[in-house]
C-alpha cells in the first residue's frame, strides 16, 4: 500500500503478472489435456500465447522488480495491451460468444482504472470493448446481440465505477500525502529549531512530572528545585492559575551560575485535572550586561553634569583661599608654626585643585576633533608615556602587539583611554608585572550578543596582576569607585565616557588572582549601536 492509502503500482503489477501467467498456463494445460478434441491450430495458438506470456512477464518483472525502475504510463499501456491481446486470444479459442472468459476483460479494465489516469483507463475500456465486439462479429456471424451489448455495458459500468473510486482514492491519498509531508516538514523544522536554539525547553505534566528521555515521570522539584527555584515557581504558578508567564527572571545555580528569563504556557488535556506546562528559559547574561552598559552610561552622564557644576562652584573660591593663605605664609609676621600650617593648607589646596581638574576632565569628555588615525600607533605612544610614569616600576614589562588599525576618532581621547588602561594595569600589580597591549581589527563574534557594531577596532589590555575583586567588578566604571589606595576612582569612568563618545563599548573580564583583561571595541567609522 502507498502512504496515501491506494494500492501501489508495483503491488498491483505483481498480481497482474501472477494472474496473467496463471491464465495462460491453465488454458494451455486444458488444451493439451483435451488435445484429441482440440484442433492442432488451436493448440499451436495457445502454446504461442503461453510462451509469449512467460517471456513478456519475465521481462516486465526484470524491469520493475529486479532493476527497480518506476513503471511509467507507457509501460502500463504496453502491459494493458498485451493483456487485452492475451484475453482476446483466450476468448477466441474458447468459442467466443459461449466462452466463460470475457469476464477477464473486466479485470484488465478494473486494474487499469486503478493504475492509470481516467482518460487512459477510458481508452483501455474502449479498446477492450472493440476487441471483444470485433472478435464476436468477425468470427461468429450468428450471435445474440443482446448478450454482446450487455457484456459491453458491463465493461463500461466497471470502468465508471472503478474510475470513480480510483479517482476519489487518489484524491484522498494525495491529500493524505500532502498532510503527511507537511507534518514531516513541521516536525523537521521543530526538531531543527530545538537543536539550534540556545534556550532550554521543559514540559511537565499535571503532577509536575517532567517529560523527556531518561527522566520522564520524575518530579520536577527533585530535578531543578535546588538549582532553579524561580523556574519551578513559575511552572507551578502557571499550572495553578492557567496564566502564561511572559517575562520572569530567575537564575540557574551550580558550577556556573547565570541569570535566566522564563516564559511559560499551559495546555489543557481531556480528563486531566491539571494542565501540562511548557517552560522556555534562556540565558540572559549578555542581555543583563548590555542593560548594565546602558545604566552605567546614564549614571555617568548624570555624575558628569553634577561634577562640572560643583567643580566650577568650588574651584574659584579654592583659588582665592590658596592665594590668601600663600600671602599670609609669605608675610613678615608669620612664625614657623604658622608657615607649616600654611604649607599644609597649600598642599591640600593643590590636591583639591587636581581633583577638581579631574572632575572637569570627566565632565568634558567628548569628541571635539575626529580625524583618521591609527589606534595601534596611539597605543604605542601611550605605552611609552606609562613607561616614564613615576608609578611604573622598572621591572614592569609592557608589550604592544599591533596591526594597522585605522579609524576615525579623537586622538587625545583615545590616547587617554590607552594611557589609563595601561597605567591601571601597572598600578594594580604593584611590582613586577607583564602587561600585554593588543590592537587589531575586531573579528566577527568578539562583540558580545546584543551589541551591534560596524567594522570595528579592538584594543585589549591584559595583565597578570591580582585581578579585580568580585565586589568591585559590577561597579568598576562608576565614578569614585577604586580598588587602589589613593586613587580618585575617576580614571576608568573617564575611559568609559571616552569609549562611549566614540560609540564603542568596553568590557572587563577578571578572576581574582589571575589578572584582568579590558577590551575596547570602537567602530572604524565612528558609528555603532548598542542594543539591549
Amino acid at each position: 500500500m502507498r502512504p496515501g492509502g491506494a494500492p501501489s503500482v508495483r503491488g498491483l503489477l505483481r498480481w497482474v503478472y501472477l494472474g496473467r501467467v496463471t491464465v495462460a498456463i491453465v488454458v494451455f494445460m486444458a488444451a493439451a489435456f483435451y488435445f484429441q478434441a482440440v484442433p492442432p491450430v488451436t493448440i499451436l495458438i495457445v502454446a504461442i500465447a503461453a510462451l509469449a506470456t512467460v517471456i513478456v512477464t519475465s521481462v516486465s518483472i526484470l524491469h520493475t522488480h529486479v532493476r527497480g525502475v518506476e513503471p511509467g504510463l507507457t509501460f502500463l499501456y504496453l502491459q494493458a495491451l498485451f493483456d487485452l491481446a492475451l484475453i482476446t486470444t483466450v476468448v477466441h479459442v474458447t468459442e467466443g460468444p459461449t466462452s466463460q472468459f470475457p469476464a477477464l476483460y473486466i479485470l484488465v479494465i478494473a486494474v487499469s482504472g486503478i493504475m492509470m489516469p481516467f482518460g487512459s483507463s477510458l481508452l483501455i475500456t474502449s479498446l477492450a470493448s472493440l476487441l471483444y465486439l470485433a472478435d464476436i462479429v468477425w468470427w461468429y456471424p450468428v450471435i445474440d446481440p443482446v448478450g454482446v451489448w450487455l457484456q459491453i455495458a458491463v465493461f463500461v459500468a466497471v470502468f465508471i465505477a472503478t474510475g470513480f473510486i480510483a479517482t476519489r482514492v487518489r484524491s484522498a491519498g494525495a491529500e493524505r500525502d500532502s498532510l503527511r509531508q507537511e507534518m514531516k516538514r513541521l516536525r523537521l523544522e521543530a526538531s531543527d529549531i530545538l537543536r539550534n536554539i540556545t534556550s532550554g525547553v521543559v514540559t511537565v505534566d499535571g503532577r509536575l512530572g517532567i517529560a523527556g528521555p531518561d527522566i520522564e515521570g520524575r518530579p520536577l522539584a527533585e530535578l531543578v528545585g535546588d538549582r532553579a527555584p524561580e523556574l519551578l515557581r513559575a511552572i507551578a504558578t502557571t499550572q495553578a492559575t492557567r496564566r502564561k508567564t511572559l517575562r520572569d527572571e530567575g537564575a540557574i545555580r551550580g558550577e556556573r551560575s547565570f541569570p535566566i528569563g522564563v516564559t511559560t504556557t499551559s495546555l489543557e488535556h481531556d480528563g486531566a485535572e491539571s494542565p501540562s506546562v511548557t517552560a522556555i528559559f534562556t540565558d540572559i547574561s549578555d542581555q543583563k550586561r548590555i542593560e548594565e552598559l546602558h545604566l552605567r552610561a546614564g549614571r555617568l552622564e548624570a555624575v558628569a553634569e553634577l561634577s562640572a557644576s560643583l567643580a566650577h562652584e568650588i574651584k574659584n573660591p579654592l583659588a582665592s583661599i590658596r592665594s590668601s593663605v600663600e600671602q599670609i605664609a609669605d608675610s613678615a609676621g608669620t612664625d614657623d608654626d604658622e608657615r607649616v600650617l600654611a604649607q599644609l593648607v597649600l598642599r591640600e589646596s593643590d590636591r583639591l585643585s587636581r581633583l577638581l581638574s579631574e572632575f572637569l576632565d570627566f565632565s568634558r569628555v567628548q569628541v571635539t576633533q575626529s580625524r583618521p588615525l591609527d589606534l595601534g600607533a596611539v597605543a604605542e605612544r601611550a605605552a611609552e608615556v606609562v613607561r616614564q610614569h613615576p608609578d611604573c616600576p622598572e621591572s614592569a614589562a609592557i608589550e604592544v602587539q599591533r596591526e594597522l588599525s585605522p579609524l576615525e576618532g579623537d586622538e587625545d581621547l583615545l590616547h587617554r583611554v590607552a594611557v589609563n588602561l595601561i597605567l591601571n594595569a601597572v598600578q594594580a600589580a604593584d611590582g613586577q608585572t607583564q602587561v600585554k597591549v593588543e590592537v587589531r581589527e575586531a573579528r566577527p563574534g568578539e562583540a558580545p550578543p546584543g551589541v551591534r557594531l560596524a567594522r570595528s577596532v579592538l584594543l585589549r589590555v591584559s595583565d597578570d596582576g591580582p585581578g579585580v575583586p568580585l565586589h568591585l567588578q559590577q561597579r568598576l566604571f562608576e565614578p569614585f569607585v577604586t580598588g587602589r589606595l589613593g586613587g580618585s576612582g575617576l580614571g576608568l569612568a573617564i575611559v568609559q565616557r571616552a569609549v562611549e563618545a566614540h560609540r564603542g563599548v568596553i568590557l572587563v573580564d577578571s578572576l581574582p588572582g589571575k589578572g584582568a583583561t579590558f577590551t575596547v571595541l570602537i567602530p572604524t567609522g565612528g558609528v555603532g549601536e548598542v542594543v539591549a
